[in-house]
């Protein structure tokens, strides 16, 4: 059965517009023209044909502050709370959209609209509603991996697969998600599995290290550039958007991304639209985003830090991943994948855990998460040779004390600032692990691009150290 989408505006070519557009694709439609008209055509509608999505304006007068428009959204909202909107209107700004996806809207788009990008946003909404309607209990592993691709996902704790499954019931959707967690916890797997779950599993892949690219490089990287755009564009540069057509982009990192950059970075996430650097071309994308982070974003956007425009732009769907230390017995679980994996490739017999090892795995904290766990299983392989791994052995390869020895202690309060912690910690793991930054970077769980920020705020940058 058709998908019956509602209009809303008090412009008749504008109502028109998008009939002849929904219709088109396949969709039916009917249109109001008033707040009230349209509360009543989805109050008599809901006994017979109820409508599966409504596409507003945000403005019915000559008021452009889109009160009305939040108005209706909210009484939408309260009467059919699982109905999605789409907000569309001509007076577009960051408060407004803010606004209208706090209250509940699916997405917000702006007159002009383009016919991909609304198609688009109807469709997803459309295909998000099945999604969390469903109402189905949590899956098991063994029904997640009936169901979908989920190489290289390991774990069988209910706290990481509840949002693996949520990943995986949007993957087929065109939907934004971003994905939260400690470093090491495996992001980049989960985007990687959203991808090879979705429609655009045969298009492109393209991982982007936000990170690790310079603010002065972003629109060269991220958009290309023609021949002579600046002094060492010798020849045209295909920018990573368009290398992702008809795929996915990811966006790792992007809470590293500078003000500046947000701002041509949400130009393309909403108008699937972008200017190739040197170039006053126009040029369209058809590409799914998905973007992660180890940082909290809502805490960025409240310094200043984050625009929240963009931040409702990346996380319509959001997939928080567990550390390690909160995935029970997980840990004794891919200890043993690891290290069975480790003992194939260096070509050593079978090794098994003893269960003081055992015990002291799960002890740990794991700030490096399932990387970490997997980097120590690997050193094990290579440098222990007992056939049963000892606690003892396993906690002096870490650099970690036994269960039982050291306390840990941390500064009396008051006694140093946040800043002077965090300045002798990164002191402290420098002078650990020699000056190897990537291993530093790993132990505190940054990016080597944040620890270099760190290293220049506190004055710890050795002469001769670049970033990469």
């Amino acid at each position: 059965m058709k998908a019956r989408v509602l209009v809303v505006d008090d412009d008749a070519s504008v109502r028109a517009s998008l009939a002849l557009l929904l219709k088109q694709r396949g969709y039916a439609s009917a249109a109001a023209a008033s707040p009230a008209e349209a509360l009543a055509q989805l109050g008599g509608a809901l006994a017979t044909h109820p409508f599966d999505l409504v596409v507003q304006d945000m403005n019915f007068s000559r008021a452009t502050s889109g009160t009305e428009g939040l108005v209706l959204l909210r009484d939408i909202r309260g009467r059919h709370p699982e109905l999605p909107v789409v907000l569309i209107t001509a007076w577009g700004s960051i408060g407004l959209a803010v606004e209208g996806m706090k209250a509940g809207a699916a997405d917000f788009l702006t007159k002009p609209w383009s016919n991909a990008a609304l198609l688009s946003a109807v469709e997803t909404a459309l295909s998000l509603r099945g999604v969390r309607a469903a109402g189905e209990p949590a899956l098991g592993r063994g029904e997640l991996d009936q169901r979908f691709d989920l190489a290289g996902l390991l774990g069988n704790d209910p706290r990481f697969l509840r949002p693996v499954e949520l990943a995986m019931r949007v993957a087929p959707t065109d939907a934004a998600v971003l994905i939260t967690g400690e470093s090491g916890t495996g992001k980049e797997l989960v985007a990687e599995a959203i991808h090879r779950n979705s429609r655009r599993r045969d298009g492109p892949f393209v991982k982007v290290n936000l990170g690790g690219i310079s603010p002065t490089l972003f629109e060269s990287e991220m958009f290309g550039h023609v021949r002579g755009a600046f002094t060492d564009a010798r020849a045209d540069r295909r920018g990573r958007f368009e290398l992702a057509h008809g795929g996915t982009i990811f966006l790792d990192e992007v809470g590293e991304v500078e003000l500046a950059a947000q701002v041509k970075l949400l130009r393309v996430l909403q108008d699937r639209s972008y200017e190739v650097l040197g170039s006053s071309v126009t040029r369209t994308v058809d590409v799914r985003v998905v973007a992660a982070t180890n940082r909290d974003l809502n805490e960025m956007v409240a310094r200043g830090q984050f625009r929240e425009d963009l931040l409702y732009r990346l996380n319509l769907i959001a997939v928080r991943l567990p550390a390690l230390r909160e995935r029970g017995d997980d840990v004794a679980l891919l200890a043993a994948i690891f290290l069975a994996r480790a003992a194939e490739s260096y070509g050593r017999p079978p090794l098994t855990l003893a269960p003081g090892a055992l015990a002291w795995l799960g002890a740990q904290r794991w700030p490096g998460n399932v990387r970490q766990l997997r980097q120590l299983m690997e050193r094990a392989v290579l440098v222990l040779e007992e056939d049963e791994l000892q606690a003892g052995a396993l906690a002096a390869l870490a650099d970690q004390p036994a269960a039982g020895e050291g306390s840990g202690a941390v500064p009396h309060p008051g006694s140093m600032t946040l800043e002077d912690m965090e300045r002798a910690m990164i002191a402290r793991a420098l002078e650990h692990y020699g000056g190897n930054l990537t291993r530093v970077a790993e132990s505190l769980g940054l990016s080597r691009p944040a620890l270099y920020r760190r290293l220049e705020k506190h004055g710890l940058l050795a002469r001769g150290d670049e970033p990469e």
